[in-house]
């Protein structure tokens, strides 16, 4: 592809004389069609909009034909200026393509074929109109036409054929761009539009498209590159709706990218649809637990301080704070602490130290034959880390405080060895919580509270 073709502007194409009466003499459009264009063509906006707003679905009709019909290149960007002009200045005359006078008109494939077929300024417009046009369809008779099922004698492209071979070019888009610098942007721009769609979702989904996305969101700079970085976050918004997807995203690095852009963001449209999308995530799967572990509540804390005009952003900020108390709330339970012994890596976390936790949870040690004791144990012949034995002894010594055979049990499980291994460890923290353990086990639950860590 020569790279002017992917220079084009539309007011340079628009500004090219089409020889429409040769197309009429030669039958390629018809009187109607030529009149049209000829009241049309090189009029000024204001003018141009009273046409469409009078005799619109025409209008269409005619651009498709022509698109249909026509194959030389100049008239084709020709015909796709004009459309994407009219769409411009307004999107919703998308639905004049769906009127009921073009019932038996395909008018998806000629866009279909120009996107695999066109030079660069042709295949960037006809992403962009399709786009539309497949946002704006009606939705009533959906599945009849999604399975090619219509009243017309002519085939029409079914809905989900269409959707799937957009999003397949799409993607292409963003693995391979056709153009350097506008390939991603415009296929991130589509996405923007077209991922309000759940048929429009799920195609994306099952084209692996959400991996594509995830290393677009990182800071940005430029005016360029935060309009592309706003409309990534806004297609993970979407897709945020969206169980499969979510799934995806769970998986990914998708997170700590969306938590490292709404901190070092200023623009507000960059921070409300992250938070947006923040806010979605936060009840799905382990995003609440990552999210915490990740720092979110200080970062939401500061933006909160901020001053922002927009209310849909405060009310989000206010929601995932919330949401992020509250989960913290519940992961100082035994599910957390579970989850951090059998990871072998123990810190200070608050629910060590937290009587409430060891009152409310020493039942639960009981499950499954003492399992999270016996790890406890294990952890104590097999750890290197100073800090993870400091905690595990302490932790044995909650044990037999709290739980009323817990120096039985401890001793039973052949802890007591382990722990005085420990005492002539060279860690002062880990001797000293050593000793705790050991007094406590000899001791017993009846003196074991008036030891202090």
């Amino acid at each position: 592809m020569p790279i002017d073709q992917g220079e084009l502007s539309t007011d340079e194409v628009l500004r090219r004389d089409i020889p429409w009466e040769t197309y009429m003499t030669t039958k390629l459009i018809t009187g109607t069609g030529l009149q049209l264009l000829r009241r049309y063509d090189k009029k000024p906006e204001n003018y141009k909009a009273q046409l469409l707003d009078a005799d619109g679905p025409a209008y269409a009709h005619v651009f498709v034909s022509i698109l249909r019909d026509i194959f030389k290149e100049e008239t084709v960007e020709y015909v796709l200026a004009l459309i994407d002009e009219m769409l411009s200045a307004n999107p919703k005359r998308a639905r004049l393509f769906h009127d009921k006078s073009l019932a038996n008109e395909d008018i998806y494939e000629p866009f279909l074929r120009l996107l695999v077929k066109g030079n660069w300024f042709v295949q960037e417009k006809s992403c962009k109109i399709l786009s539309l046009i497949v946002s704006e369809r009606p939705k009533a008779n959906e599945s009849a036409l999604a399975n090619g099922v219509s009243n017309s004698k002519k085939e029409i492209t079914p809905i989900n054929d269409v959707v799937n071979r957009l999003v397949e070019w799409l993607c292409s888009q963003l693995k391979t761009p056709s153009h350097p610098s506008r390939g991603v942007p415009i296929a991130i721009n589509c996405l923007a539009t077209l991922l309000k769609e759940p048929m429009v979702r799920s195609s994306f989904v099952q084209s692996d498209g959400v991996k594509l996305l995830i290393p677009l969101i990182s800071p940005a700079s430029t005016q360029q590159s935060i309009q592309l970085l706003y409309e990534t976050c806004l297609c993970v918004w979407l897709l945020s709706y969206y169980e499969p997807a979510i799934e995806y995203l769970a998986t990914s690095r998708s997170l700590p990218r969306l938590i490292e852009v709404v901190k070092g963001s200023t623009k507000e449209k960059v921070v409300r649809v992250v938070v947006l999308t923040l806010r979605n995530l936060l009840h799905k799967g382990s995003f609440g637990a990552q999210m915490v572990d990740l720092g979110l509540l200080l970062i939401v804390q500061n933006l909160k301080a901020q001053a922002w005009s927009d209310e849909d952003l405060l009310e989000a900020l206010n929601q995932l704070e919330e949401g992020l108390k509250d989960n913290i709330k519940k992961l100082s339970s035994f599910d957390k602490y579970k989850q951090e012994v059998l990871l072998g890596h123990l810190d200070w976390s608050p629910m060590h130290k937290d009587p409430t936790f060891w009152r409310e949870n020493i039942t639960n040690f009981e499950e499954h034959d003492f399992q999270i004791l016996r790890v406890l144990i294990t952890i104590l012949d097999t750890s290197t880390d100073a800090r993870t034995l400091a905690v595990a002894c302490y932790d044995l010594s909650q044990f037999i405080q709290y739980h009323s055979a817990g120096r039985i049990i401890v001793n039973d499980l052949k802890a007591k060895d382990r722990v005085m291994k420990l005492m002539d460890h060279e860690n002062a923290e880990v001797t000293k919580n050593a000793l705790l353990c050991i007094q406590r086990l000899f001791l017993g639950a009846k003196y074991a509270s008036f030891l202090q860590a």
